[in-house]
């Protein structure tokens, strides 16, 4: 396939986490990105798997509504797409589902030229437990919560900084993110949405913010304690992670097509502090 024509298609794709050890790949472990791989590769009869990117790698339990990837095929193998989005809904197992594949316009790179991602954080609240029909997808906090609290301690995160109070490290990567929305609000069944968008996320970053800012809102934490964790970039063992479960990728944005080239690069540069 080197000497072919490569086409870069987008997918965009929705998958219930429960059943996957993740996004990325794992030998001997079922994990989106590798159902994804294989049944590409399967659909269009290649003689490999075709390697997909991903805007956001999901840990472990974690759902997508808005999870975005590209992969590079041959043209003739490409086409439109079309072919691509027919055979697969046809084949993928009922807990991954790929709602349109087209052509990438030029520059775009699923996981580089993103500009922010947005996940949900779902949350029942108080003794009585979740609704057996969701329970699936919200975590349970015995606590009742105080949003007014949850949400003055979430506003104090906003902006960039250094976020490696809340992250696990990884080898060479950078914690430096731009935090721009993070607030909580009472949907009509009582459920508690959390709504946190940023540049890029690192490791486990979002289920830790949310676990701190519940700290917070069950009186658990005060303010002060939740600040001079922010101020110090090193993992804090006192924060809680939330659960998997109750996580959702639910957009990724991308900027105009004449600004992809651009966000590109500016993505590939280690970020740093003013």
């Amino acid at each position: 396939m080197t000497d072919d024509v490569l086409v870069r298609l987008r997918l965009d794709l929705a998958y219930h986490g429960a059943g996957f050890a993740g996004w990325a790949d794992q030998p001997g472990l079922r994990t989106v990105q590798g159902e994804l791989e294989r049944w590409i590769a399967a659909v269009l009869r290649l003689p490999e798997p075709a390697r997909v990117v991903c805007a956001g790698r999901t840990d472990a339990g974690v759902h997508a509504r808005g999870q975005v990837v590209h992969v590079d095929l041959a043209a003739e193998v490409a086409g439109d797409g079309s072919t691509l989005l027919r055979r697969l809904n046809r084949a993928l197992p009922d807990d991954l589902v790929v709602r349109t594949v087209r052509p990438a316009p030029p520059g775009f790179d699923a996981r580089f030229a993103a500009d922010w991602r947005r996940y949900s954080y779902r949350i029942v609240d108080g003794p009585i437990r979740p609704d057996p029909l969701i329970r699936h997808l919200v975590a349970h906090v015995r606590e009742p919560l105080d949003l007014d609290r949850l949400n003055a301690a979430a506003a104090t995160l906003l902006g960039l900084r250094d976020f490696g109070a809340f992250c696990r490290r990884r080898e060479g990567a950078t914690t430096i993110r731009t935090l721009l929305d993070f607030a909580g609000h009472r949907l009509d069944d009582g459920v508690i949405d959390l709504t946190v968008r940023a540049d890029a996320f690192c490791h486990s970053m979002v289920r830790s913010l949310v676990g701190a800012v519940v700290a917070v809102g069950t009186g658990r934490r005060d303010l002060a304690w939740l600040q001079g964790i922010a101020a110090t970039p090193v993992r804090d063992s006192s924060v809680q992670v939330m659960p998997a479960h109750g996580l959702t990728l639910e957009q990724v944005h991308y900027p105009p097509d004449d600004q992809l080239a651009a966000r590109v690069a500016e993505a590939r540069t280690t970020r740093s502090l003013p």
